[in-house]
């Protein structure tokens, strides 16, 4: 199932995308429901509305935001960067989301902001101490993911929380995908028409079983927490006026537009 957070002539929704996947918007359909995604069931009210008349909406609540650098060993290398034997976590705070309508806004103080085009993992229940082997049963679903990035202050502050942590900074969407194999599916980065980034999910160096036994040694994730598993290599700049689009195949299509702050 693919599930969505909308605006409609109503208000704001959760529902079901209906139609085959790769079709374009005005061939798709969302179907509302009530409830929480994660809720043990769901019930569908009968109002329907054609994709292409409601704005979508980021598409899950998060507590917070747990990233991992350098996770490809290609993106490592283009950084001049050794990839770590255990990985490498950061946090963005829940402000820096946005859906597939907002616009990635370019701080004033900053002259290098560029894309990075992630798998995001949305974590279904409370879980904490997780095992390798049962990490994939608390799964929710997956989703697009662009851990936007102020190159130039990362490089400057020491330390990433500013350089990743502001407002738009951290894209996610169209939907949540509930129902796809991510062993080895292309991730990819187009701005302006033109491909950046090129990778697989296969190459995520610490997977994701190993992700989340990781993480929840050290903290508690909650429904609806995002977990932005690595970039592959090819992450650049963005200018205001650009067009940047992250795709993941069997998921689908984030697209942003850059505007200056």
């Amino acid at each position: 199932m693919r599930i969505a957070r909308f605006v409609h002539p109503g208000g704001v929704s959760f529902g079901a995308v209906e139609g085959e996947a790769g079709a374009p918007p005005d061939a798709l359909t969302v179907a509302e429901f009530t409830g929480l995604p994660m809720d043990d069931e769901v019930r569908f009210t009968g109002q329907r509305w054609a994709l292409a008349d409601v704005r979508l909406l980021a598409p899950i609540f998060a507590s917070k935001v747990v990233c991992v650098g350098r996770n490809y060993v290609e993106h490592a290398a283009e950084h001049g960067a050794e990839v770590p034997a255990e990985p490498l976590l950061f946090l963005k705070p829940s402000t820096s989301v946005i859906g597939p309508n907002g616009l990635i806004r370019l701080p004033a103080d900053s002259d290098q902001v560029e894309h990075e085009a992630e798998l995001a993992v949305v974590i279904g229940r409370v879980v904490k101490d997780v095992p390798r082997e049962r990490a994939m049963d608390v799964i929710f679903g997956y989703t697009c993911g662009n851990d936007v990035t102020a190159r130039d202050q990362q490089r400057t502050d020491g330390q990433w929380t500013r350089a990743k942590g502001y407002d738009s900074f951290c894209p996610i969407g169209p939907w949540i995908e509930t129902d796809v194999d991510v062993a080895d599916l292309r991730v990819t980065t187009t701005l302006n028409g033109e491909v950046k980034q090129d990778g697989r999910t296969s190459q995520l160096v610490h997977k994701i079983p190993t992700l989340i036994s990781y993480i929840t040694s050290c903290m508690t994730l909650l429904p609806g927490d995002v977990i932005l598993t690595g970039t592959p290599a090819g992450v650049g700049p963005m200018q205001a006026g650009d067009q940047v689009v992250v795709e993941i195949e069997r998921i689908g299509r984030l697209t942003k537009s850059v505007l200056a702050g």
